[in-house]
């Protein structure tokens, strides 16, 4: 056992008559770290990716709720009426009235 260990730490397993099959798996093996290598740094863009667009969308919904309230404070009788008046246009004192149209053609 203390030989085997001895073998691998110099290493004479890649020199040994069996060295192409153990060239063989290391390479392997190596290549299939730098796939998962990839693929974890791939994950990890895309997490940062999705994270950033929740922050995009919070903000957007934030705006959203800021300019809905701005327009319905718009529509306020009030807001209406003082943005009228500066035109010289006042609301109605008289009550309007049903106009009713009958016509007595005959065909």
């Amino acid at each position: 056992m203390k030989k085997g260990l001895l073998d691998i730490l110099k290493g004479k397993f890649l020199v040994s008559g069996d060295a192409p099959k153990n060239w063989l798996f290391i390479i392997f093996a190596s290549f299939l770290a730098t796939i998962m290598i990839g693929s974890s740094h791939s994950a990890d863009k895309k997490v940062h990716q999705i994270a950033a667009l929740n922050e995009e969308v919070k903000e957007l919904r934030s705006e959203f709720v800021d300019i809905r309230s701005d327009v319905q404070r718009l529509k306020l009788e009030s807001t209406v009426m003082s943005s009228v008046e500066e035109k010289n246009l006042y609301p109605s004192e008289v009550p309007p009235k049903k106009i009713k149209v009958t016509s007595n053609q005959e065909e």
